[in-house]
């Protein structure tokens, strides 16, 4: 029985841990660039840290789409400054995102 508690509570650990993650899109790190697309008139919205959070394995800067900004999470971050509920603003976050990646015009 002792193994069978055991396993719950590590199933419990683990949901646990996995609602704590940090959804980057409600830090007030996450921040909103344009970057230059087609003849120089157009763009896409990405999303960086402006921590420097974000780095490809050369240490490169990674940027995001804009539409999968509210999948962006993290286990621990030590620049996490949360804007509010993350709950409540990833779910109007959601509703307000395109569904895909679009290119604007100035």
């Amino acid at each position: 029985m002792a193994n069978g508690h055991r396993a719950a509570s590590l199933v419990e650990e683990g949901l646990s841990k996995s609602r704590d993650r940090i959804y980057c899109a409600n830090c007030t790190h996450c921040k909103l660039v344009r970057v230059p697309a087609g003849n120089g008139s157009q763009y896409y919205l990405r999303v960086r840290c402006d921590a420097g959070q974000w780095r490809k394995k050369l240490g490169e800067e990674k940027v995001y789409k804009y539409f999968t900004v509210a999948r962006r999470t993290l286990e621990e971050c030590g620049h996490y400054e949360p804007m509010g509920d993350a709950k409540d603003y990833l779910k109007e976050l959601k509703k307000n995102l395109p569904i895909k990646d679009e290119i604007y015009s100035y």
